[in-house]
């Protein structure tokens, strides 16, 4: 009887950590052309439109699309490392017109005179762009434990949950948002749980001020909930985006705001 329930056990715990398949919403292209609109128009909010805050609210979608992408690669994708690789490198690459787009520069990036001492000034303005990261670090630990799971890593995995929660006020969407990229990969084999439990998740994670609904407070975050059933409920349509698409947008629309800002 325990040989038994040892076995069930074992797996439920594989088909929750190590899910062989999808079958919440798979069409992942369509998911990462609304989250990369839906991203553009809660920047160009904050930057440009500051007097339009719906646009802050409908920017609040992009994250749980940009969160289950993440989770739906690291059940398929044939190559790990090479994954990591891509989203490190684009961190890497984004952090400084992540700072500049989106208002984030500091003081210390700019502590060192250029025409003075120009590879110390490139050094101090890129190390102090990070003081505060891009979303992409967030999904690339997110991605690290989805990967550590995948393959049974469990201190690994641990290891790294405990690191996000450690500096969890230093991550873009904080260890709540690492958090729903590990629902979100070990849920994606049950649509239905996944609808339900993530949806109460993201309700209890929006709890704050500013909105009321049904008598309760929320903080902006509730209005992301319906990117969340999108992405749980599955859909036949298949739409086709190029890789570049992806990987490109996000640096191309900071630098195009960075320009815009100072232009204009």
């Amino acid at each position: 009887m325990l040989i038994k329930l040892r076995t069930h056990l074992s797996a439920l715990l594989s088909s929750l950590v190590c899910p062989a398949q999808v079958r919440t919403n798979r069409d992942t292209g369509l998911i990462k052309l609304l989250a990369c609109v839906f991203m553009l128009v809660d920047h160009a909010g904050k930057m440009l439109f500051p007097h339009i805050p719906e646009m802050r609210l409908i920017g609040r979608l992009a994250f749980p699309m940009f969160a289950y992408g993440i989770a739906v690669g690291a059940v398929y994708t044939r190559d790990p490392i090479k994954y990591l690789s891509r989203i490190a490198l684009l961190a890497l690459i984004s952090q400084p017109l992540y700072a500049l787009g989106l208002d984030h520069a500091t003081s210390s990036m700019f502590s060192i005179s250029f025409w003075e001492n120009p590879i110390g000034a490139a050094r101090a303005f890129y190390i102090g762009s990070w003081q505060k990261p891009s979303i992409l670090l967030s999904l690339f630990l997110g991605l690290c434990i989805l990967f550590a799971l995948r393959r049974r890593q469990w201190a690994l995995a641990l290891f790294v949950y405990i690191l996000c929660h450690r500096f969890s006020s230093n991550l873009d969407y904080g260890v709540a948002g690492i958090r729903l990229m590990i629902l979100f990969y070990a849920l994606c084999e049950h649509p239905l749980a996944a609808l339900a439990l993530i949806s109460a998740y993201m309700i209890s994670w929006s709890g704050g001020s500013g909105y009321t609904f049904f008598g309760h407070s929320f903080g902006m975050r509730i209005f992301a909930l319906p990117a969340v059933i999108f992405c749980c409920l599955p859909m036949k349509r298949r739409l086709t985006l190029p890789k570049w698409f992806g990987y490109g947008f996000y640096p191309a629309h900071l630098l195009a705001l960075a320009v815009i800002t100072r232009l204009f």
